[in-house]
């Protein structure tokens, strides 16, 4: 959405604390305490595990326990899980250590507990500086938005990213991208989220393709997450559109990987949109010095895939026949966008999606 001093908006900071730069976990105890916790929960997925151990050192007498089955799209029988677990060791706060899978655990428990979050994120998915929360129970996905999801603080530890292989960095960074381009035409819009998207897009843009070269460049890995940072901070302000609405249906109902349906959908849902945003397309442009802003970004997404993930849906396990129930399923569950979902349009999309083709603008 175009916003000029003319149009009125609404703008609300969002309430988290950021701490960023390089070596700062080390300071996660005194975070903690500063939030008032003495008993912290910790949570994680099993690939962190050796962190997670780290991070529970540096607590110290802090540490209460630890939940180290944190899960992609939050199942809430994990959840439950978990807040046995806080419950058993009496955790006054949580401590959070991955990508979106523990962000959302960290979330759902606070959401059932009030309990203060502190998010130290290792991808680039965005997800921690949002009140926003994806749950799935019994297959299905669904998302909330409340204050008491939101993280206290977010500790930006570059060193933590280092290891990121390169496919998972290319897909992470593209989910992150899909935040900021979706602000930028989302119906609540304002200059000031306009402004953090559009150079959220440029830092992060600019900086995925040199991680293929050496993902453990510390520059790179600096732009890539400030951009990050940025294009979460977006998430965290306005209301998404159908790109989110997709990727949440798709992913949750067909268990697919999150970053990546994230980055295979992004350009071909900003295609469909883009005869309904052409001020947002000449943002885009310049942003990305590219003509066709969909097919910059179909194009990262091929680079940052190659020899990591099949560039398709129906490479990362989307079945065939799945495509109508998805339709469905978006259909079922409207969402403002700038260009109104029909069902041969939505189809079509999915099938270029789903076969890896290039984004359309056509149907």
């Amino acid at each position: 959405m175009q916003h000029s001093t003319a149009h009125p908006f609404i703008y609300t900071a969002v309430p988290t604390r950021v701490i960023f730069g390089a070596g700062t976990r080390t300071g996660v105890a005194d975070e903690a305490a500063r939030l008032g916790m003495s008993r912290v929960l910790l949570v994680h997925g099993p690939a962190h595990q050796a962190e997670a151990d780290r991070l529970a050192a540096r607590l110290g007498h802090l540490f209460a326990g630890a939940y180290p089955r944190a899960a992609m799209h939050t199942p809430t029988s994990v959840t439950d899980e978990a807040l046995a677990l806080a419950r058993e060791c009496r955790a006054d706060g949580i401590v959070a250590i991955g990508g979106g899978s523990a962000t959302g655990l960290s979330k759902a428990i606070a959401l059932r507990t009030d309990l203060p979050q502190i998010v130290l994120p290792t991808t680039y998915a965005g997800s921690e500086m949002s009140n926003i929360l994806g749950e799935t129970r019994n297959g299905l996905k669904t998302t909330l938005r409340d204050a008491a999801v939101q993280p206290e603080t977010v500790i930006y530890d570059v060193e933590l990213t280092l290891d990121l292989p390169a496919g998972m960095s290319g897909a992470s960074g593209m989910n992150a991208l899909a935040h900021a381009v979706e602000a930028l035409y989302a119906r609540d819009g304002n200059p000031i989220v306009s402004l953090i998207a559009e150079e959220g897009i440029r830092a992060l843009y600019r900086a995925l393709p040199r991680l293929g070269n050496d993902k453990r460049a510390l520059k790179s890995r600096a732009d890539a997450l400030y951009g990050a940072w940025l294009c979460g901070l977006c998430l965290g302000s306005v209301a998404m559109a159908l790109h989110h609405r997709l990727c949440h249906v798709i992913g949750g109902t067909f268990d697919l990987p999150h970053a990546e349906t994230h980055a295979i959908l992004l350009p071909h849902v900003l295609a469909y949109n883009a005869p309904a945003i052409a001020p947002v397309w000449s943002r885009l442009r310049k942003a990305l010095r590219a003509d066709d802003p969909a097919l910059a970004f179909h194009r990262l997404g091929l680079a940052t895939s190659d020899g990591h993930y099949r560039y398709s849906l129906e490479g990362i396990g989307m079945p065939a026949d799945g495509i109508d129930h998805a339709v469905d399923l978006a259909l079922a569950q409207p969402c403002w966008n700038p260009r109104a979902p029909k069902r041969a349009p939505l189809r079509a999309l999915l099938r270029r999606a789903f076969g890896g083709k290039p984004p359309s603008s056509a149907d």
